[in-house]
């Protein structure tokens, strides 16, 4: 395994971000995943980790905490398909949650049932499942109908 990185999110490498988060299924334009979105989350105590192999340069992974003022949400944590099942997913996992703890809120995360790999990781950190509750969203606003 190559040395690897983990620093705060640089702009410069959204392009590469977005590529990464279509790889794995994590995020794009129609979720607003975009520059602006990170940036609005990060000025209100958000964080996005970036881990990347120092040897090719590559984005190896990513790790995005957003803050809603009473909890952490831990989403698009995503490892290149390349460099998966080399315990990198742990290693960026323990940055993000030494985040959390230095910042003292609960946290929490959506998986997938059928992503079992994820499942395991989350567990063996001490995630709890919440419950039996099923996740809606309304992407468009323009779709709102208040009446």
């Amino acid at each position: 395994m190559n040395k690897i990185s983990i620093t705060d999110y640089d702009q410069q490498l959204f392009p590469e971000i977005e590529r990464l988060w279509a790889l794995t299924g994590m995020g794009g334009a129609e979720r607003g995943d975009d520059n602006d979105t990170i940036l609005r989350s990060l000025e209100t105590g958000g964080r996005l980790l970036l881990m990347t192999d120092n040897a090719t340069g590559d984005l190896v992974g990513t790790s995005w905490m957003t803050f809603d003022g009473r909890r952490i949400h831990l989403h698009h944590f995503a490892i290149h398909p390349y460099y998966q099942g080399r315990g990198l997913a742990k290693v960026l996992l323990n940055a993000s949650l030494g985040h959390i703890k230095e910042k003292g809120y609960q946290v929490k995360l959506e998986v997938h049932s059928s992503n079992l790999k994820a499942i395991k990781l989350y567990t063996k950190a001490g995630f709890k499942y919440l419950g039996d509750y099923d996740v809606y969203i309304i992407r468009n606003p323009d779709t709102i109908d208040p009446g």
